[in-house]
């Protein structure tokens, strides 16, 4: 599948890779740069693979909280949030954003390759009053991020940028919505528009003075934040405890599908802890299914591993077991059929200036 941009990516020199069945761009003129670019100015992502879903109707908020993991009664409208759609075991089918855009009235993004499965899961568990509708192909959206970030958002909409994170604004009803969210660590926004807007967004974003980035510094960028990556750091066997999420789970709520397997791990020890790596060695870059030895022994695998741009070593993110989760615990990593020496830190890797 294509993006409504991929005709604009090909004439910026994108380099084309598949990526949850989609035809994106890895990088235009280098990760580095364009991790760089994020850090020091301000870069523009396509994230029109990822899908829209809009929930309305009497009883939507109740209809959601019963399936996520955040309490979304307590999300003022006007805003956005981070939160969790799991299995009944706990584990995780997808990570995503909730926008409240009214009292009953939602607008949900969600991983490009879980669109086809969350929207099979939210209809399994539909109830008559709650209208959900999956329009993902109707839409296309722009990450724009980086200490710039506010220029050109005044540039583009001739306002100031809104100061406060995870602020949500619908500009056209139903068809284009800005939020102060994003997956980078740095300032910015994510900007949802109708697919037949994508590439004016995408020249005025350019024309606002936005680097072109793609997939390779989205990643980069995300781990050195130790953001997580569904499909890599999370799974449906993995609880978001695990994940080291707990801040996104309100147990509090009265139900949720997941939340008893959620109360009973955290009356008890965590199987694993999904941990930060930093590589101590001059080794090769680090990526997901390396093992990892503890004493020598085989305990787990990377999910996650890049060579951090910011920082200049590798670092890598795994399950382990408590017992060696400890800050300074030494591991080695086996990369290329030779182990190289790394040590558990705390999260996040980067942190700004």
């Amino acid at each position: 599948m294509r993006t409504p941009l991929f005709d604009q990516h090909l004439a910026t020199g994108g380099r084309m890779v598949e990526f949850a069945g989609w035809e994106m761009p890895v990088q235009y003129t280098g990760i580095l740069q364009e991790h760089k670019a994020v850090r020091e100015a301000c870069g523009v992502f396509d994230i029109s693979h990822m899908g829209e879903f809009f929930v309305s109707g009497p009883g939507s908020t109740a209809w959601l909280d019963g399936l996520l993991t955040n309490n979304l009664t307590a999300l003022p409208v006007g805003h956005a949030q981070y939160t969790i759609l799991l299995n009944e075991r706990g584990g995780v089918i997808d990570d995503l954003i909730a926008y409240r855009l009214g009292e009953e009235n939602y607008l949900l993004i969600v991983n490009a390759a879980k669109i086809p499965e969350d929207a099979a899961w939210l209809r399994q568990h539909a109830v008559p009053e709650v209208h959900f509708e999956d329009r993902s192909a109707e839409f296309a959206a722009l990450a724009i991020q980086g200490p710039q970030a506010a220029s050109v958002f005044e540039k583009l909409f001739h306002r100031s940028m809104p100061a406060e994170r995870n602020r949500v604004e619908e500009i056209q009803p139903g068809r284009s919505f800005i939020a102060t969210t994003g997956y980078t660590g740095e300032a910015g926004f994510e900007w949802v528009m109708h697919a037949t807007e994508a590439a004016a967004a995408w020249q005025a974003a350019l024309d606002a003075g936005a680097t072109p980035c793609g997939l390779g510094a989205r990643d980069t960028l995300r781990l050195e934040m130790c953001y997580p990556l569904n499909g890599s750091d999370l799974s449906p066997d993995r609880t978001p405890l695990e994940a080291g999420l707990g801040f996104f789970v309100d147990l509090k709520k009265s139900a949720f599908i997941g939340r008893d397997v959620l109360l009973a791990q955290k009356a008890s020890i965590l199987p694993h802890k999904l941990c930060a790596l930093r590589v101590l060695d001059k080794a090769p870059p680090v990526r997901p299914h390396y093992k990892v030895y503890v004493n020598g022994e085989p305990v787990t695998e990377t999910t996650s591993g890049a060579l951090s741009p910011s920082l200049g070593y590798g670092i890598a993110m795994a399950y382990l077991p408590p017992a060696y989760c400890d800050i300074g615990q030494m591991v080695d990593i086996e990369v290329r059929d030779r182990r190289f020496r790394a040590q558990v830190v705390k999260k996040p890797f980067y942190k700004k200036p």
